[in-house]
């Protein structure tokens, strides 16, 4: 299947219902451009705040860990966070209740049993964690496929179950490691303009990270253009399964709030397997980490939000989820200007 195609009636028509209201041309600023861009994906002039938000985290440790510090936090975090999702303490657990979104945490590819948690977190575990990147393949293929498998189901399960806004969420101590190598694999670019802190690293951990990626990169250099053989070579199962989950998610005709650098990466993978997914997703917030910046580049996304987060889980889109229900709102709800300059009838 292909990406399910943006109603550009509605566009034209939410656009022109922009320069109708009451204002001065451009004065909502990018606000009018969101306007446009919710009434392309809900088919509809005067589309309404996203009703049904599902946040999807989908954790997985990675081997680059194992050889070195890439990360200020060891691999047994990834695992100990997941069961701070399921007590609903962490960030996109807060976030989520104030915005009345829902959360579905998923070990995908956590170095640990989880034996602790239920049944619904580890159906979908495609293994304990993936391959070191810089010397050896992240998954094997029936990994990969059943990687990619389980990020199509988990959007089908959610869209079915009547959602009309996907987050995408991660959680992986190494993972931006891994999306600095997709995305300097895929851009060509050197492991020093895609390396950042990411949990806050010092100089020798940072430098230890760009050597990893760097190795990743050059290992994938004859799979650059085949976003398949890059996500086996050098990504990993949770990352793949959100590849697939975004994949689907245009297919179906469902907008998705991308969040940091992890979704970034897997965007840029899901939009050269299937090109014109990107008009289904919405860049919630630029992170830090350079890779991020030159995702949303690449791929022609302007984020709402600039606030220099880097801890994901969703976060920084569930910061940016309020300016989609206010652009709504105010599409649907505010007055035209000839409305406001029709003379009152008076009463005789």
């Amino acid at each position: 299947m292909s990406a399910a195609r943006i109603d550009e009636v509605a566009r034209a028509q939410a656009r022109d219902r922009v320069d109708a209201l009451a204002k001065p041309g451009g004065a909502l600023g990018r606000l009018e451009g969101l306007m446009v861009w919710l009434a392309g994906v809900q088919g509809t002039a005067t589309p309404h705040p996203p009703r049904d938000v599902a946040v999807v985290v989908l954790a997985g440790d990675h081997g680059v860990t194992a050889d070195g510090p890439v990360s200020a936090y060891p691999r047994q975090v990834t695992a100990a966070m997941v069961r701070e999702f399921l007590r609903g303490g962490a960030a996109v657990n807060v976030l989520a209740r104030a915005h009345g979104a829902r959360v579905r945490v998923l070990d995908v590819a956590v170095d640990d049993d989880l034996a602790d948690t239920p049944e619904e977190v580890r159906r979908h575990k495609v293994h304990r964690g993936s391959g070191a990147i810089h010397r050896e393949d992240a998954l094997t293929g029936t990994e990969l496929e059943a990687a990619l498998r389980v990020g199509r189901t988990v959007a089908d399960e959610e869209i079915d179950a009547g959602a009309d806004l996907l987050v995408p969420g991660d959680m992986g101590i190494g993972n931006t490691t891994v999306a600095a190598a997709l995305v300097g694999a895929v851009l060509g670019l050197d492991a020093d303009l895609v390396v950042g802190r990411g949990t806050g690293v010092d100089d020798a951990t940072w430098r230890a990270k760009r050597d990893v990626v760097a190795a990743a990169i050059g290992r994938a250099e004859p799979h650059r253009d085949d976003p398949v053989a890059l996500l086996r070579s050098i990504g990993s199962a949770d990352l793949a399964a959100a590849t697939a989950l975004l994949v689907r998610a245009a297919e179906r005709g469902t907008p998705v709030l991308l969040d940091g650098v992890v979704s970034g990466a897997c965007a840029l993978l899901a939009e050269r397997l299937s090109p014109g997914s990107v008009g289904w997703w919405c860049a919630g917030h630029r992170s830090t980490e350079p890779a991020h910046r030159r995702a949303l580049e690449s791929l022609r996304l302007q984020p709402l939000l600039d606030l220099e987060l880097r801890l994901g889980e969703a976060s920084g889109a569930l910061t940016a989820l309020p300016l989609l229900r206010v652009a709504a709102t105010l599409l649907s709800d505010m007055a035209t200007l000839h409305a406001v300059t029709d003379p009152v009838p008076v009463p005789r």
